[in-house]
């Protein structure tokens, strides 16, 4: 029979949150330098991080309704989960009409963001306004906490949120400088950098990407 293990020796929430409390009574120094390394070593992972949005989707779910609001929820993830399961993402979470999603590798998100971006432009032809699914995505990459398959944290993290929540419209891939210079040069894709630069990027950028041939 297995062994039953105390969650204080995983490396889950608990755990983190110890050292946190920890952190929080150690005064600035090297004690304190000593815990936030043991979090780094414990947590620390690199990864690229997507957030996706629904361009209008608040002002949908005011004009027509919380049933109108579960039916899109639902056709977005029939519609785009399988392009991330394709490139091996990771889906962290689902918060209304948002997804967080985990990718190893700058490049597999980026195809993917293109993928699902493609995919929303076939399933919106002929539809109503107030039916279509207008994606927006931010997308960042670099060293982060990864607390198990519960959350995430990092500048990069809080970049691609602002990025995809926020800043970009609909079609538009927003990617901050980390994410651009690991993804490299894709084909029949290029990047516009953005005037406004959110908090932790360094530089953003838009990626201009083409409808495609479809699958």
């Amino acid at each position: 029979m297995g062994q039953h293990v105390d969650d204080g020796l995983k490396g889950s929430p608990v755990r983190l949150w110890k050292l946190i409390e920890r952190r929080a009574l150690t005064p600035a120094g090297p004690e304190r330098e000593a815990i936030d390394r043991r979090i780094w070593d414990l947590f620390g992972e690199e990864w690229a991080v997507m957030f996706t949005d629904l361009s209008g989707f608040s002002r949908q779910v005011a004009a027509f309704g919380i049933i109108h609001f579960l039916q899109i929820i639902h056709e977005q993830k029939k519609l785009f989960l399988p392009y991330v399961e394709e490139r091996d993402g990771i889906l962290v979470k689902v918060e209304a009409d948002s997804f967080l999603i985990l990718f190893k590798r700058a490049r597999a998100a980026l195809e993917c963001a293109v993928e699902m971006q493609r995919a929303s432009v076939r399933a919106n032809e002929g539809r109503a306004p107030e039916e279509k699914i207008l994606l927006c995505v931010g997308i960042g990459y670099g060293a982060m906490l990864r607390i198990g398959d519960d959350d995430v944290f990092g500048a990069e993290v809080n970049a691609a949120s602002k990025l995809g929540e926020d800043t970009a419209g609909a079609g538009e891939i927003l990617v901050t400088e980390g994410a651009r210079a690991a993804a490299g040069v894709l084909k029949d894709l290029t990047y516009e950098p953005l005037d406004a630069v959110v908090p932790g990027a360094g530089a953003c950028w838009r990626v201009h990407w083409t409808v495609g041939v479809p699958r």
